[in-house]
């Protein structure tokens, strides 16, 4: 087999530098029995615990906590799981990447579906920040085959930033009770939907992402088109 060039990974996030500092200091921490792949299956973990913190929060808000225990689990298990190959020198770059790319599509899975089914964003929404993500996740995979680049940071945010995102508003909603108890009517097409503030935090980061898949299409679209330019130009 051909060996496999692995791709540059570009992290330019708000919290990247301390971050990274953190997790290798961590990883030199770990007993010998703590793999990548058990800390792949922790962030696993860290993402049923979140869906089922979500789908909980319909009997009560306190349930949130469950949900911020699992993104902490999931950030530990997932930033981790590289960072120990590298630090020991054991990378598997084809079964990592196979492994660790499919794991990270089942996270989001049960993360955005499980915030459709609280009671804080409807179905439909957290299903199109879903699509969005994956739009990203195939853009993503795009170029780690194109040009050996596997970008983890859109607009200074990353998967890091988005989790801390989500615990605040976590802590909002048990904390703030006027925020938790907020509900606005908003018809749409003569249907009459029951908007929280989750709802509305919820459409704004799907605005985002399409915002950053948009922009990065187009961004892309033109550095490749500068690398195979075409070979007919008419009128010649």
């Amino acid at each position: 087999m051909a060996e496999i060039k692995q791709a540059q990974r570009i992290q330019t996030s708000v919290l990247n530098a301390a971050e990274k500092k953190l997790l290798v200091w961590l990883a030199g921490k770990q007993p010998g029995w703590v793999t990548s792949d058990f800390m792949t299956f922790l962030g696993m973990l860290g993402s049923l615990l979140i869906f089922l913190g979500f789908v909980l929060s319909n009997l009560s808000v306190q349930w949130l906590w469950l949900v911020i225990g699992g993104l902490l689990l999931n950030w530990y298990g997932d930033s981790l799981d590289g960072t120990i190959a590298r630090v020991r020198n054991t990378q598997r770059p084809i079964y990592g990447y196979f492994l660790d790319h499919n794991m990270d599509i089942l996270n989001e899975m049960f993360m955005f579906i499980g915030v459709g089914l609280s009671p804080f964003v409807h179905l439909h929404i957290a299903l199109m920040a879903l699509i969005f993500y994956l739009v990203l996740t195939v853009q993503q995979s795009i170029n780690v085959h194109l040009r050996q680049e596997f970008n983890l940071t859109y607009a200074k945010l990353g998967p890091t930033e988005f989790r801390l995102i989500v615990v605040l508003v976590c802590l909002m909603f048990i904390f703030i009770r006027p925020v938790s108890e907020y509900r606005h009517l908003v018809t749409i097409f003569g249907n009459t939907y029951t908007f929280t503030i989750f709802d509305y935090i919820a459409i704004g980061i799907v605005a985002l992402l399409a915002l950053i898949s948009f922009v990065y299409f187009i961004k892309d679209l033109k550095s490749y088109a500068r690398i195979d330019p075409p070979k007919y130009k008419p009128g010649k």
